[in-house]
């Protein structure tokens, strides 16, 4: 038997034993076509099995290959989860898979990592149709958009049980099993370099993910050559998360002198019964209250208050469960109404139907965020910090990034997260540059790389295309943030 095709059956072996044995533990409780273009020389036409994008509308012309459509994760539940893959621009057979998920939990990586920061295509104004990023992250790299956990986007269960045990690890196991079986969609791409990126709750998802495929590459059937995770404004540790957006909130002047000492004194973010101690809550409410009035994830910019902003909209409404420790939910962005355009495009019969998400006619009602996931999220690590610490060991590389206008993960939520790992410092604190202008601040420790954007909030790239896109590329190359103009 020829040697390729005995290791691949083995490795079809190894999955479905896999598969069977996530499929058999007992549910405990859990808690946030590759057709390459001409320039790449490959034409693997039988790769993607039929999700090949055929007539999106509005799109641009582009000289690359998408796809798009379902990988069920389990066949006895009836859970399925969506994707939207886009090969790279130039030489897709030779640059890494990268990996995006956004958080919420229960929000969409289409809506927001392809739909408004890194994808090439955004949705235009109003979701009439889309206009091409030149920004696009695809342009250095094959870019893989997950809806996940099921019930985010388009993504779905028949079995009305998973959505109320979603969860950190429900939700990494998902992702492991769904990467693998697409790996079976796409086998090309199952011996490249390949790293994860997300932003928010993804500060959680990308972690515990990494940390699953990490385990699990000790059987060599299993094996995902993963090299790394980045990680945007990323939720890392419940406590200090908190503690920095208190503080942050003072130190912008959203909350006042007295606000910010009753919480200080009151408040103990490192027990469970944070919110028995009313002094505590109520001071908490203030600093929420004071967020109602801007938004939270970008402190200097308009809220949405145009014709689309319907009653669905929650661009100035705090989501949250002030009795767990989770952090607050605040839709938001760049342009405030961005949610609202991403909804309209989706929703579209035609749009659903080249996405291979519906006939065009049996509908399904995709919306950007699913509050009810953040509000029956029952499995949450307070803090992945001792992941980091692994990984770190392992030898990934880890980068983290911290848009500075951001109020809902602010910089100061990263800086005593990192500070808590104390690591040593290899290059000290300096400004990075792009096209001879400062871009933010950055330090290499032991391990891990931490850069601020200067001028960004919560979704960088929606503020900083173009500074994005090089320290992405930056990231992929293994090398500092260029520090000179």
């Amino acid at each position: 038997m020829d040697f390729a095709l005995k290791k691949t059956i083995l490795h079809t072996l190894a999955l479905l034993l896999l598969l069977l044995s996530i499929i058999m533990e007992p549910v405990v409780c859990f808690r946030h076509w590759k057709w390459s273009s001409s320039s790449s020389g490959k034409k693997i036409t039988s790769e993607g099995n039929g999700d090949l994008v055929t007539g999106l509308p509005g799109q641009p012309n582009v000289n690359f290959k998408h796809y798009a459509g379902y990988v069920s994760v389990n066949e006895t539940k009836g859970r399925a989860l969506f994707y939207w893959f886009y090969e790279a621009t130039t030489q897709a057979d030779e640059r890494p898979l990268v990996l995006w998920l956004n958080g919420g939990p229960g929000c969409s990586s289409v809506g927001y990592g392809a739909t408004q920061e890194i994808g090439p295509f955004l949705v235009d104004t109003h979701g009439n149709g889309l206009k091409y990023n030149p920004y696009s992250w695809n342009t250095k790299a094959n870019i893989l958009f997950l809806e996940s956990p099921v019930g985010v986007g388009f993504s779905y269960s028949n079995t009305t049980s998973d959505y109320i045990n979603l969860g950190d690890e429900f939700t990494a196991n998902d992702a492991y099993i769904f990467l693998h079986k697409w790996f079976l969609k796409f086998p090309s791409y199952r011996t490249q370099t390949f790293y994860i990126a997300g932003e928010s709750y993804a500060g959680k998802y990308v972690p515990e993910l990494a940390e699953l495929i990490h385990d699990k590459n000790k059987d060599p059937f299993l094996y995902i050559d993963l090299k790394g995770i980045l990680l945007g404004n990323p939720e890392t540790s419940d406590a200090e998360d908190w503690r920095g957006l208190v503080d942050y909130a003072w130190s912008h002047a959203v909350i006042s002198d007295e606000t910010h000492k009753i919480i200080k004194s009151s408040c103990d973010f490192n027990v469970n019964d944070t919110w028995s101690n009313n002094d505590c809550s109520e001071a908490i409410d203030e600093v929420l209250k004071q967020y109602k009035e801007i938004d939270i994830y970008s402190l200097y910019t308009s809220v949405c208050t145009g014709n689309s902003a319907d009653s669905d909209n929650k661009s100035m409404q705090v989501m949250m469960k002030r009795t767990s420790k989770m952090m607050p939910r605040i839709m938001g962005g760049y342009d405030p109404c961005l949610d609202e355009y991403a909804k309209t495009f989706y929703n579209r019969p035609d749009v659903q139907k080249a996405l291979h998400v519906s006939d065009g006619h049996q509908l399904k009602n995709w919306s950007i965020c699913n509050m009810n996931i953040f509000d029956k999220w029952s499995d949450s690590k307070p803090s992945v910090l001792p992941i980091y610490k692994k990984l770190i060991t392992a030898g990934l590389r880890i980068w983290v990034y911290s848009g500075d206008t951001d109020g809902r993960v602010p910089v100061l939520s990263t800086r005593y997260s990192l500070s808590a790992l104390g690591l040593l410092i290899t290059k000290a604190w300096r400004p990075w540059y792009h096209q001879k202008e400062v871009s933010g601040w950055f330090q290499e420790y032991e391990g891990l790389t931490f850069a601020t954007f200067r001028g960004a909030g919560h979704a960088v790239p929606c503020f900083k295309p173009s500074d994005s896109l090089a320290f992405f590329s930056a990231f992929l190359q293994g090398e500092s943030p260029p520090a000179a103009r």
